[in-house]
């Protein structure tokens, strides 16, 4: 089966190359006889080997190892179709900053294996839950700030130079392209959830054209997030598996019943206008409108609608997760919820 690739963040960085503690929700399920190993294949690590050597060896072999992904990486991520690969490669290879980036992300990834053990037990929940899921095959890449996350035909592709740690040089350099906002998550324990994510958005749970209320978009990112509770581990913070601060999180909690009031007071549950509830769903410093000196969390509605989809299990027991998954009507489950913040 073919996928297309699909990229979450874009910035410009090399020439040639185009241009981010936890609610336990119960026990989790007993996976230990579900048999996977996941490893990652350090693409990266291959490629910078081949910086000395001859660049048509060099690309013969990146081709044969990585097939499509190599086809992405070269004419999406790093480069596109007007140059050859051989011409990318070469461009690539002379870039001092191409060989910087490398060597540190070498040094914040000398080793994969606490990586590859929590996608391992990740993945054995996800399929648990689905059995038929296609586990992909794991590679790890630098494309300088180009993309973080992208799932492409049978691989997921992991840009280590975007979880390089909040504090990384490199970040600081490119700021006027990548708000400290984002960067800020660009550390090595946001791997794995960012990754989740991704894989539940793209391969298991698609948002569906016709749902455009705000309240919709609010219950299908809140499923999300919801099975990311699921199949994450139990030690991964709220504040990780949504992208925000400590501080941030905890302002949400504190103002959950003033935020839940705004919807309702500008009428904006069934809201279809996308100018006006994408303030609630995009990512950015703060929600402009509200809270004081811009202290406010931003996508408070992807915030809400977790809260909803928690509410909404916590009173309906007997629904599974996959019964949440594959209920299309957002309103019977904000009724059901019984959410009614104070």
């Amino acid at each position: 089966m073919n996928y297309n690739v699909k990229f979450s963040q874009s910035y410009l960085f090399f020439l040639f190359i185009l241009t981010f503690l936890s609610c336990k929700q119960g026990t989790k399920p007993n996976v230990s006889a579900i048999q996977l190993d996941v490893k990652i294949d350090r693409f990266d690590r291959d490629l910078y080997l081949g910086k000395n050597k001859d660049i048509n060896q060099t690309n013969d072999l990146l081709q044969k190892k990585y097939g499509a992904f190599y086809d992405d990486y070269i004419h999406r991520m790093v480069g596109n179709e007007t140059y050859s690969p051989n011409e990318i490669l070469s461009t690539l290879f002379k870039d001092q900053a191409y060989s910087d980036l490398n060597k540190e992300v070498d040094s914040v990834f000398s080793n994969m294996a606490p990586i590859e053990k929590d996608l391992t037990q990740t993945f054995k929940y996800i399929k648990y839950y689905y059995p038929k899921a296609r586990v992909p095959r794991f590679i790890s890449f630098i494309s300088g700030f180009a993309v973080q996350t992208p799932i492409g035909d049978d691989y997921m592709g992991i840009g280590l130079d975007m979880f390089l740690g909040k504090d990384s040089k490199f970040y600081r350099a490119i700021v006027e392209s990548v708000p400290l906002y984002l960067s800020k998550r660009f550390t090595p324990q946001y791997v794995v959830p960012r990754l989740t994510e991704t894989y539940a958005r793209e391969e298991l749970f698609a948002e569906h054209d016709e749902d455009r209320t705000l309240l919709a978009k609010m219950i299908h990112n809140g499923k999300i997030l919801y099975f990311m509770d699921q199949v994450l581990a139990e030690n991964v913070p709220d504040s990780v598996k949504i992208g925000y601060t400590t501080k941030q999180l905890e302002w949400c909690k504190t103002f959950e019943s003033d935020i839940w009031g705004y919807y309702l007071q500008n009428e904006l549950l069934f809201e279809t206008d996308y100018q006006k509830i994408q303030v609630f769903l995009s990512e950015g410093p703060f929600t402009p409108g509200l809270g004081e000196r811009n202290e406010s969390a931003p996508k408070l509605g992807i915030w809400t609608g977790w809260q909803i989809v928690r509410k909404y299990m916590k009173e309906n027991p007997s629904v599974t997760l996959q019964q949440l998954m594959v209920e299309k009507d957002p309103q019977k489950i904000l009724q059901a919820s019984k959410y009614k913040p104070k």
